[in-house]
């Protein structure tokens, strides 16, 4: 098969750093090959590079032929007529990429009429087509949305149908699903493999998901420190890796096959660092048994458990003359001291507007929230305050909830001062002390959000919640933008702070092979409902509801084993 893509030792540098090193891979025609490694490893250095967008002063060499035609020696002009015809990209995050202020039917015309001769109305006949192409329910109307009104998957399927308007020869796809939903991800990914097939394309899909990988892609290219470090067929990757790198990213990744939960297995690590060389290096640290035994859990069938939820309900209002939007329609679960209880559903089912009622932010409509026996729904603020402490909230987005303008050391202490805790001193040694306990190093206090990464990040989150010395962490999607060796340190992270300061923890996520690993009962919510609950071992052995079969049947690469040899 001929190759539509050949890439020669590319380089990207940005200033001093340099992002990729040396990189070659080739695509061939109809080919999908997916570009893996860690945030920083170079994989959207590389698509940008490919599409000719590295900003100044960065600096691209190498080569780069797209069928047979050398891209770095184009003119401005020539690439864009290259960009979108031939050659097109799907950014990770839509809501960055999408102009908030046209339509969405508007900046597919856009793309249709630059790159083709379509009349004005005849391109919107075509931005209907697209729309429909990528299953947007009600294409005719919903061309005339704005992308706020859209849900994020709708958002997604948008940037593919702008990205396949001119039925490109390439497409690169950078991260299309990071924390999408489990079945929404399963539909973009189908609606790409189909597109692909449909329209001839060649497809490079940039990602750090192993099991989109497994299920997608022809063969594998893995990334580290801006260098290819193996390429391989799929099938080979996954069950004979050659590169120390390679096994360890496979051992960190989490797959219900695997059959792991806390209680038995510390999760394997990946750890960076410098040589003596001064390059970029790394160390596997494997998956180990948990050697300190604890007593199981309490079912929550304790007479006082630490939470008691009983028939909440949370509503919206809406303009006038239309009624209350439910979200949340009369749940009901407790969560004993020390459990984790896990509550896994899709964007919009409720499970973030329930986490949010439990501490206060929204108000409940109905029912009850009592922490150690005392209903939080019927107290006013003044009586709230001092048990505000007492259930604290990790985010899934650690650089939206820190504030940037603020350093660690600030962050931490205004928690403590807002509390009214301890002095000046004590508030010191107690910021250093959770630092410490969080895996920070002292040297973080004075430094800023943006100059950490995602994982430290999520770190500095996880010790601001806990700094008050809470009894209940909600957890809401801690990991689910993470990479898998950094969710791996985050979760044994949780868990070993779950031992050392007795916590309990509500853990959301859409993840369910996270959900299996970090919970001890689960709860799968739909439509403001829980329709199952079941032991963390039950629920993904013996299903009961449709909507949780459907569920794990999304999940992608379930297929394949992970190696473990790290």
């Amino acid at each position: 098969m001929a190759n539509l893509l050949e890439v020669r030792d590319l380089r990207v540098n940005f200033g001093a750093h340099q992002a990729v090193r040396g990189l070659s891979f080739d695509i061939a025609q109809g080919e999908t090959l997916a570009l893996v490694g860690e945030s920083g490893c170079g994989k959207s250095a590389t698509a940008l590079a490919l599409m000719r967008l590295v900003p100044a002063p960065g600096r691209v060499s190498g080569s780069v032929r797209f069928d047979g035609r050398e891209l770095l020696d184009l003119t401005p002009r020539e690439v864009r007529e290259m960009r979108g015809q031939h050659m097109s990209m799907i950014f990770q995050e839509p809501m960055t990429s999408l102009n908030p202020v046209l339509a969405v039917g508007a900046q597919i015309v856009e793309t249709l009429r630059r790159h083709e001769r379509l009349s004005k109305q005849a391109a919107w006949r075509r931005a209907v087509e697209l729309l429909e192409l990528v299953q947007i329910p009600e294409p005719q109307r919903r061309v005339f949305d704005y992308p706020h009104e859209l849900s994020g998957g709708q958002r997604q399927r948008v940037m593919i149908a702008m990205a396949v308007a001119c039925r490109p020869r390439l497409l690169i796809a950078d991260e299309p699903t990071t924390a999408l939903d489990l079945t929404i991800q399963a539909h973009i990914l189908e609606l790409l493999d189909g597109l692909r097939r449909e329209l001839a394309m060649s497809l490079l899909l940039i990602t750090h998901d192993l099991g989109v990988v497994a299920q997608h892609a022809d063969r594998v290219a893995v990334m580290l420190a801006g260098e290819k470090v193996e390429d391989a067929p799929v099938a080979r990757l996954f069950t004979q890796p050659q590169h120390a790198y390679t096994r360890g990213l496979l051992g960190a990744s989490l797959n219900l096959a695997d059959d792991l939960h806390y209680r038995g297995w510390k999760l394997p690590e990946i750890r960076h660092g410098l040589g003596e060389d001064g390059k970029p290096s790394f160390a596997v640290v494997p998956r180990s048994v948990r050697t300190e035994p604890r007593a199981a859990p309490s079912d929550g069938g304790l007479d006082t458990p630490l939470l008691d939820v009983r028939d909440l309900r949370v509503e919206y209002p809406q303009r006038r003359g239309h009624a209350a939007l439910p979200a949340v329609a009369g749940v009901s679960f407790s969560i004993a001291p020390g459990e984790t209880v896990g509550l896994v559903g899709e964007s919009g089912c409720g499970k973030s507007s329930l986490s949010k009622a439990i501490v206060r932010l929204v108000p409940a409509a109905a029912g009850e929230i009592r922490l150690r026996g005392t209903d939080l729904v019927a107290l006013g603020e003044r009586d709230l305050r001092p048990l505000r402490r007492h259930v604290q909230m990790v985010f899934q987005d650690p650089y939206a909830s820190l504030n940037p303008r603020r350093t660690v050391a600030e962050i931490l202490d205004t928690v403590l001062v807002v509390n009214r805790i301890g002095t000046a001193q004590q508030r010191r040694a107690r910021i250093a002390a959770m630092l410490d306990r969080v895996g920070l190093p002292a040297s973080a206090l004075g430094r800023y959000p943006h100059e950490f990464s995602g994982g430290q990040r999520q770190r500095i989150g996880i010790a601001r919640a806990l700094v008050l010395e809470p009894d209940l962490l909600i957890c809401d999607e801690p990991v689910s933008a993470l990479d898998v060796s950094i969710q791996a340190q985050i979760l044994n992270l949780l868990v070993d702070l779950k031992r050392e300061l007795g916590l309990a923890y509500l853990f959301i996520s859409h993840d369910l092979s996270v959900v299996r690993y970090i919970a001890d009962r689960v709860h799968v919510m739909q439509a403001g409902r829980i329709v199952e609950s079941g032991d963390h071992r039950d629920i993904w052995r013996a299903p009961q509801h449709p909507y949780t079969r459907t569920l794990l049947d999304a999940i992608p690469g379930r297929s394949f084993e992970n190696a473990q040899a790290a």
